[in-house]
């Protein structure tokens, strides 16, 4: 196919002839002419070098004979004329008010003529041009193709399009969520088959929405619907409706269901539907009219198209809260499809399709891997992967190994090592004793999530310390009992510093925020204060999903009850707190032993921990009596 040449618009050719005229008017006259200044003709008049003259409105033109220098004339004048070769030669001069330039020249016996000058020419470049230029240019940014369509084009939709053979996605690429494939197979059936749902009179549902936190795999998973089904996949943001001009996202809604008709069988993707459907009436004085305009249209839209065409929507968001009513009702979307974050067999799934890419060395077990991945989503198992692969690259190993795994593990959690950052030897110790606190009692606790290392190495923007706790399943429901011993867990940092060093520092104020948040949880939603009773006093809508840092909503509760619950906050991490200190008290040998081997190693694993903690308690009183005699510059007596 031979390329197509692009079209030359009349506005460039007019814009040319312009630009030529006045290069011709300029650069012509003084190309072809000497000139000299209106005394040097004047000198020459006089002294008979003038052969003829043209006398126009502005300016005075004719011959002149070049015979040498005339030392009459200026300095420039002496200079111009002997440059000049001898004989005759076209001159000009700016004329100026002269009354006896006439008699001058009859004087001189010069003959001389008028010249009247042309006035459109001037009027034309001084006016017309200005005119067409900006004509042209407006038409140009009319007609403009690319990204941003021009304004003639402005209300039309640019959604991406993948045809049959583009998309490659398929349900063999999506691991991890079984039941949510399990439901969108229906509608690749229909797509396969249409002709099986009409004979009996069913109707496929119009929309299907895909719901779930960020990561979790709903565009993938649309695209592996269209993959599947080996149809046109028409993909837009909701946020690329809504631009500047009102009605433009009104526009683009009709246009895109136009073309998605013209192209069906096909799937229509709306990504980040509650930029585009948010709950109408919520802004003052009606500040999202555009907004709700756009979305009006696309509810008329959904209600006009017939799925019997073979046009099915899909929409993804990961907050559902916010959305419009209408739009979620039956005859719209239909069916709602919620992913979560994977389980431990779906993230081994996950990761053993992410591992396809990349070469794996036999000490990787996936399976122990999904383990100490809890609450990732599948774009963290793909981060994850990706960050395990660069760092084997780096230390130039000829496979991925189980240690590089587990160092982009602590590097997604945790942030980038930073083993360059100085800390003295009192501030070395806090972070140790407090480190060493929460390890101890999460292995002396017998709900808590078991340690499987604990680092001393500062890592991301302000975490000086780290243990890591492995979950070894994955957990739905709390028990009463198993917060309390997640409270001890996040408190036992701040204890082992006051236990240690008679004093506190400000290392524990991300732990004491997440424990008042357990602690809240606990007596407010959870119902598990005895004084509080069993009311659930947070009455604000809860999101489907979390979402952080979005406070809650003011209280719908009396003072009294405010103050009651206050209190037992104050009682359950108080108690927290006075248990850990008892059994930090008890074990102070152990603790002090852990933390010197964090001292002493920076990083301590899971198989040293649990040596350290299940030492006999001889051993470990002697290893806590020979570390406290032996000195450590900065700390005092």
């Amino acid at each position: 196919m031979k390329p197509k040449r692009p079209q030359v618009s009349i506005w460039y050719v007019a814009i040319g002839i312009l630009l030529a005229l006045l290069v011709v008017q300029q650069l012509v006259p003084s190309s072809a002419r000497e000139e000299i200044s209106y005394g040097d003709f004047k000198t020459l008049l006089r002294a008979g070098r003038i052969v003829d003259v043209e006398l126009r409105e502005g300016s005075v033109a004719g011959t002149l004979l070049a015979t040498g220098a005339d030392q009459d004339l200026s300095a420039e004048g002496r200079a111009h004329l002997a440059a000049l070769k001898a004989g005759r030669h076209a001159f000009t001069a700016v004329r100026v008010a002269d009354p006896g330039l006439v008699p001058a020249l009859e004087t001189a016996k010069v003959p001389y003529r008028g010249q009247a000058e042309s006035k459109w020419l001037p009027l034309l470049l001084s006016w017309l041009l200005p005119v067409v230029g900006l004509v042209a240019v407006w038409s140009i940014f009319l007609r403009a193709p690319g990204a941003t369509g021009g304004l003639l084009a402005v209300g039309k939709a640019r959604p991406r399009v993948a045809v049959q053979q583009q998309v490659d996605v398929r349900f063999a690429d999506v691991a991890g969520i079984d039941e949510a494939k399990g439901e969108l197979v229906e509608i690749v059936d229909f797509l396969k088959n249409p002709d099986k749902y009409r004979r009996l009179g069913g109707a496929i549902p119009k929309g299907v929405l895909i719901v779930g936190p960020p990561g979790t795999g709903k565009t993938l998973l649309a695209k592996a619907v269209a993959g599947e089904a080996g149809v046109a996949f028409f993909s837009m943001s909701g946020s690329e409706f809504v631009e500047l001009f009102v009605g433009v996202g009104a526009a683009r809604v009709r246009d895109l269901f136009a073309q998605a008709e013209a192209a069906a069988p096909c799937i229509i993707f709306i990504d980040e539907l509650d930029a585009l459907a948010k709950a109408r009436g919520v802004g003052a004085f009606g500040a999202h009219e555009e907004r709700e305009q756009t979305l009006n249209q696309l509810l008329v839209e959904m209600d006009g198209f017939d799925t019997g065409k073979g046009v099915i929507i899909l929409a993804a968001t990961n907050r559902p809260e916010i959305l419009d009513p209408a739009i979620l009702r039956p005859g719209r979307f239909d069916r709602q499809i919620a992913l979560d974050r994977p389980d431990i067999r779906g993230r081994e799934q996950i990761l053993q399709v992410h591992v396809k890419r990349i070469k794996l060395a036999p000490n990787v077990d996936l399976a122990a891997l999904a383990g100490q991945t809890a609450g990732f989503s599948g774009a963290d198992l793909a981060n994850v992967t990706n960050e395990a692969a660069l760092l084997a690259a780096r230390h130039g190993k000829a496979a991925v190994e189980a240690a590089d795994f587990t160092e982009a593990i602590d590097r997604v959690v945790g942030g980038l090592e930073k083993k360059t950052r100085v800390m003295n030897a009192r501030e070395k110790e806090t972070v140790a004793y407090h480190e060493a606190g929460h390890a101890l009692v999460a292995e002396l606790r017998p709900t808590a999530v078991r340690v499987g290392k604990v680092s001393i190495i500062p890592r991301g923007i302000a975490a000086l310390g780290y243990t890591q706790q492995v979950p070894t399943e994955d957990r739905y429901l709390m028990r009463k009992s198993e917060l309390l011993d997640r409270l001890d867990v996040l408190l036992a940092g701040r204890a082992a510093e006051e236990i240690a060093f008679g004093d506190v520092s400000t290392g524990a104020q991300d732990d004491l925020q997440r424990a008042t948040e357990l602690a809240w949880h606990m007596v407010a939603q959870y119902g598990m204060s005895a004084t509080c009773g069993l009311g659930s006093f947070d009455r604000s809508r809860p999101p489907v999903l979390p979402v952080p840092g979005v406070p809650r909503a003011p209280r719908e509760y009396s003072e009294r009850t405010a103050e009651a619950i206050d209190a037992e906050i104050r009682s359950l991490l108080d108690g927290a707190h006075g248990r850990v200190r008892d059994t930090l008290v008890d074990r102070r040998a152990t603790l002090d032993a852990l933390a010197r081997e964090l001292l002493a190693h920076e990083v301590v694993e899971r198989e040293t921990l649990v040596r350290i903690i299940h030492a006999p308690p001889d051993r470990a009183a002697r290893a806590g009596a020979a570390a406290a005699a032996e000195p450590v510059a900065g700390i005092g007596a």
